[in-house]
This record gives C-alpha cells, sequence and structure tokens, in this order.
C-alpha cells in the first residue's frame, strides 16, 4: 500500500492533473513516500492529519499554522521540505474534505500504533501548532482536549503540556483585557 493509499486517497486520483512538470514532482516525492516503511508511512500520515485536524477546529489554518505543521513533520518524519510540505498539504486537504467523519478514525487508528512516549510528543506538538499564530483559540483548546481523551492519556498528562502554552491560551488572554 502506497503512502497516498494510506490516507485515503488512490494513486490515479493524485495523477490526474496531466504530465506537467508539477505532476511529475509530486509523482517524484509520492514515489519516494511509496518506499518509505509502510508502519512510518502509516504513522507520518495519521500524525499529520491529527495537526491539520488541530489547526482547522477553527475552520482556518493560518500560514504559521502551515508551516509548523511542516516543520514538525519534516522533522518527525526525517522528510525532505518537499516532501513535507506534500504530507501537510494532503493532510490539510483530506482533513477540510473529510474532517468531520474521520476525525476520531484516524486518531483510534494513530493511538493503536503510538506509544505513550509518541502520544505525548503529538500532544506538545498540537499545542505548537495551535500556538504558532500566538493565540491557542478555545476551540483549538478543547479540540486538543478531545484528541488527548482519544488517546487514552491522563488529564495530567493534557495539563502537563498546556501548561508549557500557556501563555499563548486564548481565554487567558481575553480574561487579562476585560476591566
Amino acid at each position: 500500500m502506497g503512502f497516498l493509499e494510506l490516507i485515503g486517497l488512490r494513486p490515479a486520483e493524485a495523477e490526474q492533473t496531466g504530465p506537467s512538470e508539477a505532476s511529475q514532482t509530486i509523482r517524484k516525492i509520492t514515489e519516494s513516500l511509496d518506499r518509505m516503511n509502510p508502519e512510518q508511512a502509516k504513522y507520518i500520515a495519521s500524525f499529520a492529519y491529527i495537526l491539520g485536524r488541530v489547526a482547522h477546529a477553527d475552520l482556518s489554518v493560518s500560514e504559521q499554522e502551515t508551516r509548523e505543521m511542516e516543520r514538525i513533520v519534516q522533522g518527525l518524519g526525517g522528510l525532505p521540505e518537499e516532501q513535507a510540505i506534500l504530507v501537510v498539504q494532503i493532510a490539510k486537504t483530506q482533513n477540510t474534505l473529510f474532517g468531520s467523519t474521520e476525525n476520531f478514525v484516524v486518531t483510534r487508528e494513530f493511538n493503536g500504533i503510538a506509544n505513550r512516549a509518541q502520544k505525548l510528543a503529538l500532544l506538545h506538538c498540537l499545542f505548537a501548532v495551535s500556538s504558532s499564530d500566538q493565540v491557542i483559540s478555545t476551540t483549538e483548546d478543547n479540540e486538543i482536549r478531545k484528541i488527548s481523551s482519544e488517546l487514552k492519556l491522563d488529564h495530567r498528562d493534557f495539563i502537563a503540556a498546556r501548561s508549557a502554552y500557556r501563555q499563548y491560551l486564548g481565554v487567558l488572554k481575553e480574561t487579562k483585557t476585560r476591566p
């Protein structure tokens, strides 16, 4: 199974654009991802999708959130920048198109393949993505809490990760500006 199939796209869907130079580049990147260990590809795909889930929680993915997702995915998977960009773009698109029906399914899949340390790392990455635009909205915070629960992490794990990003919590920023 190829990388695109792991995240819900068939290779034929990726090739519908025709033989342009851009599609040749995408094909090369996709082929290199297809050569990746299937378990590693599945892990990276689900990790990226969950990052996109939080970035899209407020129905808007900022440029800062996208760049942070790319940076995280590149470091996590040891991917070249262009592959990380592709993975993030696919994950964002899939989340936008199928988020409401796929969110729990993808997170449950990640829960099954990740160990505790990987789940905690994801939790911190979720806060990093949502704080990249200098504020974690209440909607994003609630989505991270939901993901933490779906990953079977303890509430204290959520609070510990959240505390590291306290200065970005929108709910606290709103409180400071009230008379």
